[in-house]
């Protein structure tokens, strides 16, 4: 067995491991393996990807792109081992069912989102403190934008920092604890928006200056023109919001930050995954795992996690 099939192995092994079944996948890459030994070669190349991918002409482009999408993941892998590998660039077959890669945020990228949305200016002085706020909320908690301009008033526990989450995706309601920093931001926040708008028709939490609830185009548009002002995004033409981080990777920074903590504090991520899943509102506890795929921080380390319970298990 050649060293480029052992490691396909591997990858596939660990990828189980981690709670993926990988069926398809695995049967791909050992195709792809026979693919690369009929053309002479022992490691991988953006050419040999590419030309396997595209096989049969036949197929539907959406099927090539899977296909170089699952020796892509492969070839980031096994280039930790092996520096001759080369890893596929994004973008190479797109095509629309192309999940993003997450962006996780730095503590200062954070501090100066929210910093600079609380700068904005506005009439009536509402609009920055709900930005800044709306803005850390997501990043502390790990709440979609649709589920966070949906709360209440009512929902949002001040005294004990608990959000009562309960127009979620696919109809899952759940509670979400906060961070007593959270809570305290929560707080002032409520207290400005009474004071300045002490009676308003409108139950939600994050209101406009009008009274109304926030809308989710507002609170993207407003993000992206943050994001511009501090450097996070690139200057996009009028009436556009330009390429860059996403609003919903605040969401995703939460997750990845996570996993990295318990993983590098030791614990049994597979024992403590579900609970995060629940956290977030995932229909599925793989939609969980997905990170530890996506970002490559994390699959190093449940990779180097594996690897010694492997070694603990031989000694």
């Amino acid at each position: 067995m050649s060293a480029l099939r052992d490691a396909v192995e591997e990858y596939v092994a660990i990828r189980r491991a981690l709670g993926t079944r990988l069926r398809l996948a695995a049967t791909a890459l050992h195709r792809f393996v026979d693919f690369v030994e009929e053309q002479g070669a022992d490691f991988v190349t953006t050419d040999l990807a590419l030309r396997w991918a595209q096989q049969p002409t036949r197929a539907e482009p959406a099927t090539w792109a899977d296909r170089l999408g699952v020796v892509r993941r492969f070839a980031a892998w096994r280039s930790v081992t092996d520096p001759r590998t080369e890893v596929p660039p994004r973008g190479l077959l797109p095509h629309h069912r192309r999940r993003k890669p997450p962006y996780v945020y730095s503590d200062e990228e954070v501090e100066q989102l929210v910093a600079e949305a609380a700068r904005l200016p506005s009439a009536a002085g509402l609009r920055g403190p709900t930005f800044a706020t709306l803005f850390g909320l997501l990043a502390s908690s790990g709440l979609r934008l649709g589920e966070a301009i949906a709360l209440d008033v009512a929902d949002v526990d001040l005294g004990d920092g608990v959000l009562a989450v309960r127009r979620a995706k696919f109809g899952k309601s759940r509670f979400v604890p906060l961070h007593d920093s959270t809570r305290r931001a929560l707080v002032l926040y409520a207290g400005i928006r009474d004071r300045i708008l002490p009676q308003r028709s409108d139950r939600a939490f994050f209101v406009s200056e009008r009274g109304t609830r926030v809308r989710p185009d507002t609170a993207e548009w407003t993000f992206a023109t943050v994001s511009r002002t501090i450097g996070i995004r690139g200057p996009a033409p009028r009436r556009r919001k330009g390429r860059g981080p996403r609003l919903h990777d605040l969401r995703h920074r939460l997750a990845a930050r996570r996993l990295v903590e318990w993983y590098r504090a030791g614990l049994d991520v597979e024992r403590e995954i579900p609970k995060l899943a629940t956290y977030l509102g995932h229909v599925h506890v793989r939609h969980t795992y997905w990170y530890i795929e996506a970002v490559p921080e994390l699959l190093q380390l449940a990779t180097q996690r594996l690897l010694e319970r492997g070694r603990r298990a031989e000694s």
